[in-house]
């Protein structure tokens, strides 16, 4: 006897076909029959719903997640049975256990209990946790570079180079789907590109990624394009390029010349993919896009106070309103907030970005999906954290049309899956990881805005993550059965 059936339920198997009517069984955790099921020691009646593979957040800070908030029900919520961490150049590997290992990231990776060094300490950990979906790990730049030349503002030496190049290896070959980088960030925008291009060979010679927050998404976007290139191409590695954007009004619409680029790379046979969030603004360390000497006014006026140690009355507000409260300027607010104690912990939400870059980004084939979102549940995040695969099934497929539902599907499934080597994933197939989530696509919705944006979106009525119900009609189920991911191969512990 199956141990769990979903009966008479519309099955979108991840690969952007059409949906066919019928019915799924699982398993010990696996995908059994697919059509027409024998009966289930729990069976569940999916008529009128849609059901499809869990969504891939391809770019999550969820490192600290699993062990702060380890049900991860703001994921599942939406959907989400799988997260790729480690991003934009900061993981929770390799760290030294004495040192506090949200201290070089200002805490995005706040949450880690730092009794581990490498990726099988931290995935067995982790384990212990008990988590209430799926990881899958990049080593960061960021971290790494830390790590062996603390924040050094220069060129690593022979010998500082090729020990970094050693903990990324050693990720690498525990599990590790690539490197991330994350050059605007410190250190890793002291790095040149030689460095980044030499430790991204790493990944290049596993056949993993190197993804990237580039050096810059703003005026200088398509040099960074132009430098993220060159390192996927000299690396000889798969290039990654997260959250894509053109940030600021003199800025919007350069996407178009972005994708250009990258059109041309494709063309020219360089494997390269991207991701994009469907959000106006982006979020982030308020302290890495400010020079305290001379504040930035245009950018403090479109900052919204997400996370704020040193001023929690901030959180939730707007610069220019608090500015204007207090009647004081607005670039002298902001650099007491960066100045206080804990000050670089802040997070910020920025409205950089315009919506016509969005539908571009959207249309633009295989692009994919990712959070970006930062899991502090303190203060009060973007909503993305909360709502991103639901807003894509709501705004951009059901009511404005830009995908269809299938295609939309396929790109936070099947497509994630096979770029960042997720065995036995990303679809719903005989013999494959029951990772699945249902859903009313008439009725699903992303409910996080800006002011209220913990809340969880609704129409998604049951996920399920390998093989087991974790979540059903918005109740998460106390069975965590979460699993750390490895690149290309089983699941750690298996």
């Amino acid at each position: 006897m199956n141990d769990l059936v979903i009966r008479n339920v519309n099955i979108l198997d991840g690969m952007g076909g059409p949906a066919i009517n019928g019915d799924i069984a699982i398993e010990s955790g696996r995908i059994s029959q697919i059509g027409t099921a024998s009966p289930g020691r729990e069976e569940v009646d999916g008529t009128g719903q849609t059901i499809a593979p869990g969504f891939i957040d391809t770019h999550s800070h969820d490192d600290g997640a699993f062990f702060r908030h380890p049900d991860m029900a703001f994921k599942m919520a939406q959907g989400v049975t799988t997260v790729v961490s480690g991003n934009c150049g900061f993981s929770a590997i390799p760290i030294d256990p004495k040192i506090d290992p949200g201290r070089a990231s200002g805490g995005i990776l706040a949450g880690l209990e730092s009794n581990f060094s490498d990726l099988n300490g931290y995935f067995a950990a982790a384990m212990k946790k008990g988590p209430g979906i799926n990881n899958m790990m990049l080593v960061g730049h960021n971290t790494t570079r830390t790590r062996v030349m603390g924040m050094s503002k220069r060129a690593p030496t022979t010998a500082e180079l090729n020990e970094m190049k050693g903990h990324i290896l050693a990720a690498l070959e525990q599990g590790a789907c690539g490197f991330s980088s994350g050059l605007i960030y410190r250190p890793g925008r002291w790095s040149d590109t030689e460095e980044v291009i030499e430790l991204a060979r790493a990944a290049g010679e596993m056949g993993a990624l190197y993804t990237t927050h580039m050096r810059n998404e703003g005026d200088h976007l398509l040099s960074a394009v132009d430098e993220a290139l060159t390192i996927g191409r000299d690396a000889d590695v798969h290039l990654h390029i997260s959250h894509h954007k053109s940030a600021g009004p003199a800025n919007w619409g350069k996407v178009g010349e972005s994708l250009a680029k990258v059109d041309e790379a494709l063309a020219a046979g360089q494997p390269v993919t991207l991701d994009v969030y469907p959000y106006t603004a982006g979020s982030g360390r308020m302290i890495e896009y400010f020079d305290l000497n001379n504040i930035n006014r245009q950018l403090a006026e479109v900052i919204r106070i997400a996370s704020c140690p040193a001023f929690r009355q901030y959180e939730g507000r707007m610069l220019k309103d608090i500015a204007d409260e207090q009647s004081i300027d607005i670039c002298d607010l902001a650099r007491t907030i960066l100045t206080a104690p804990r000050g670089d912990r802040t997070i910020c939400i920025h409205f950089i970005i315009d919506e016509k870059d969005i539908i571009t980004n959207l249309k633009y084939p295989d692009m994919m999906v990712g959070s970006d979102g930062i899991p502090d549940l303190k203060g009060q995040p973007h909503p993305r954290l909360f709502g991103t695969f639901p807003r894509i099934l709501s705004k951009y497929v059901r009511d404005d049309g830009i995908l269809t539902l299938p295609e939309a599907v396929r790109r936070m499934t099947s497509l994630p899956a096979k770029v960042f080597g997720m065995q036995e994933r990303g679809q719903i197939k005989s013999g494959y990881w029951a990772d699945l989530v249902m859903f009313d696509p008439q009725i699903v919705k992303d409910n996080a805005t800006y002011d209220e944006p913990k809340t969880p979106p609704k129409g998604i009525s049951m996920v399920v993550i390998n093989g087991t119900i974790g979540m059903k009609e918005g109740v998460q189920r106390p069975s965590r059965c979460g699993k750390m991911l490895r690149f290309k191969r089983n699941a750690f512990g298996e």
